[in-house]
């Protein structure tokens, strides 16, 4: 896409806007109440983005160099890691709101396909 003369840096504008959103959804949690429940949600916020942002830049990671794929694809499950265990104690024996849930599953999910794609052989071999 090219806006005179000038091509848009489509990627550049795509974390521009989630960076957007993300402010607004932690914005948000500011009016949350102040109960048990509510706190441990206003709590979660930075742990949510981070999985969320984790989530996307795994879908990226085309983008690196090749010999940098693996690292990115470790330093992403050791974000996963740690985020999702905040919340997994954060929320203790409550139940996680559900799309918290399915969020951790989602990051978890990706971040497993990325590292079986990494350890498929390449080439032209038989059935490829």
């Amino acid at each position: 896409m090219t806006f005179g003369e000038r091509r848009l840096p489509i990627h550049e504008l795509t974390w521009s806007a989630l960076l957007g959103h993300w402010v607004d959804f932690a914005r948000s949690a500011v009016a949350l109440p102040d109960t048990e429940e509510g706190r441990a949600m206003r709590e979660s916020v930075p742990d949510v983005i981070m999985l969320q942002a984790v989530w996307l830049a795994l879908d990226q990671l085309d983008q690196l160099p090749t010999d940098q794929r693996r690292l990115g694809v470790d330093r992403a499950g050791v974000l996963i890691d740690r985020h999702a265990g905040r919340l997994r104690r954060r929320w203790g024996a409550r139940p996680m709101p559900p799309l918290m849930t399915e969020l951790v599953s989602d990051a978890q999910g990706r971040l497993d396909r990325r590292r079986a794609s990494m350890d498929e052989p390449t080439g032209g071999g038989p059935g490829r």
